[in-house]
C-alpha cells in the first residue's frame, strides 16, 4: 500500500485539498483529528497530562480546556516540551493503527494529513511527500483575511513555522493553491490520476506488503521508548 504524507503552511489550503481527496474516496488519516481523540478522558494521554498539569486544566465536562493549556506552554519551554512528549508518540501510535487497518482492509494507498510532517521527521515514514504550497505574499494575505488579524500579527505566526518554501524542497509532488478554487480542483484530480496509475501496476503483486516506512518508524519509536524506561529505571534503582 502507498502511503502519502500531506503537507503544507498555515493558509496554503493543506486542508482544503485533504477534503477534495477524500470527495474522491481516498483514505485520509488526519493528525490534528487523532490530536484530538488521544486526549480525551480515559486516555493515557489525558491521565498524564493531568498528572503533570493538574485538574485546573480541565472543564466541567473532563475534557482538556485547550485555551487555558495553550496559554501554559506558550511561555513556558519545558511544560511545552513535556506535553508534546505525551502527545506525539499517542498521535504517531494512532496513525500507525489507522494505516495498518486500511491496509488490512485492502486500501490501495492512504494519505496521512500532518501539518509538521517535516519537522516531525514522519515524512522518512512515507511513500511520498505532498506539499500543498502558495507564495509566502498570498499566504499572508489569507491569514490576515481569515482570522481578522494584523499584518504583524500574521507575519510573526509565519515566522513561527518552517517556510513553505523550505517544506517543497521535500516534496515528490507540489500541489500549487496560489490560484482558484476550480485550478486546484484540477490539480488534485490531475494528481489522484497519477497516483492510481502508480498504485495499480504493482497492486497485484504487492498488495501483500506492509507500508514499510511507517513501520519502521513505530519501531524506531518502540526502541526510543525502551530506551527512557530502561534510563527510568536505572534512575529508580539509584534513588532506591
Amino acid at each position: 500500500m502507498l502511503v502519502v504524507g500531506l503537507t503544507g503552511g498555515i493558509a496554503t489550503g493543506k486542508s482544503t485539498v485533504s477534503n477534495l481527496l477524500k470527495t474522491h474516496g481516498i483514505p485520509v488519516v488526519d493528525a490534528d483529528v487523532l490530536a484530538r481523540e488521544v486526549v480525551l478522558p480515559g486516555t493515557k494521554a489525558h491521565k498524564q497530562i493531568v498528572q503533570y498539569f493538574g485538574p485546573t486544566i480541565l472543564q466541567e465536562d473532563g475534557t482538556l480546556d485547550r485555551p487555558k493549556l495553550g496559554s501554559i506552554v506558550f511561555t513556558d519551554a519545558e511544560k511545552r516540551k513535556k506535553l508534546n512528549s505525551i502527545v506525539h508518540p499517542a498521535v504517531r501510535w494512532a496513525m500507525f493503527w489507522a494505516v495498518v487497518k486500511y491496509w488490512l482492509k485492502g486500501e490501495k494507498m492512504c494519505v496521512v494529513d500532518v501539518p509538521l510532517l517535516i519537522e516531525s521527521g514522519i515524512h522518512k515514514w512515507v511513500g511520498k511527500v505532498v506539499v500543498v504550497y502558495c507564495s509566502a505574499e498570498i499566504q499572508l494575505q489569507r491569514l490576515m483575511k481569515r482570522d481578522g488579524s494584523s499584518r504583524e500579527a500574521a507575519t510573526s505566526r509565519l515566522n513561527a513555522q518552517l517556510p513553505i518554501t523550505e517544506k517543497v524542497d521535500y516534496a515528490d509532488e507540489v500541489i500549487d493553491n496560489s490560484g482558484t478554487v476550480q485550478e486546484l480542483e484540477q490539480q488534485v484530480t490531475s494528481f489522484i490520476n497519477r497516483l492510481k496509475k502508480e498504485v495499480d501496476w504493482t497492486w497485484r503483486v504487492c498488495w501483500l506488503i506492509p507500508p514499510v516506512g511507517i513501520a519502521s518508524g513505530i519501531w524506531t519509536l518502540i526502541w526510543r521508548t525502551v530506551k527512557r524506561n530502561r534510563r527510568a529505571n536505572r534512575r529508580q534503582r539509584t534513588r532506591t
